[in-house]
């Protein structure tokens, strides 16, 4: 997983994090044993409460032109921001 989230870890770190994801796939497997039948699964957390609703309505509205999006880049081509490169590999 390090290697994946280009990190650069001492054998002292992964042995750490090695232990905690031990604890964590344990943690797991103990949820697993939990009898969740009777529970209806969620499609989402937040509910329609209306005053006390979490959620913004959705309402359409017009978005930033391609070209104004673009005016104040440092740099762009091809109708796309350019930056410097930050992963090699």
């Amino acid at each position: 997983m390090a290697e994946l989230a280009n990190l650069h870890l001492s054998e002292e770190e992964v042995g750490k994090f090695l232990h905690d994801l031990d604890d964590i796939l344990v943690h797991m497997d103990r949820l697993n044993e939990i009898d969740t039948s009777g529970v209806e699964p969620m499609a989402q957390v937040l509910y329609d409460a209306e005053d006390t609703a979490t959620l913004r309505e959705d309402v359409p509205r017009t978005t930033v032109s391609n070209s104004d999006a673009l005016a104040n880049a440092p740099l762009s081509g091809a109708g796309c921001f350019k930056v410097p490169e930050v992963v090699k590999r």
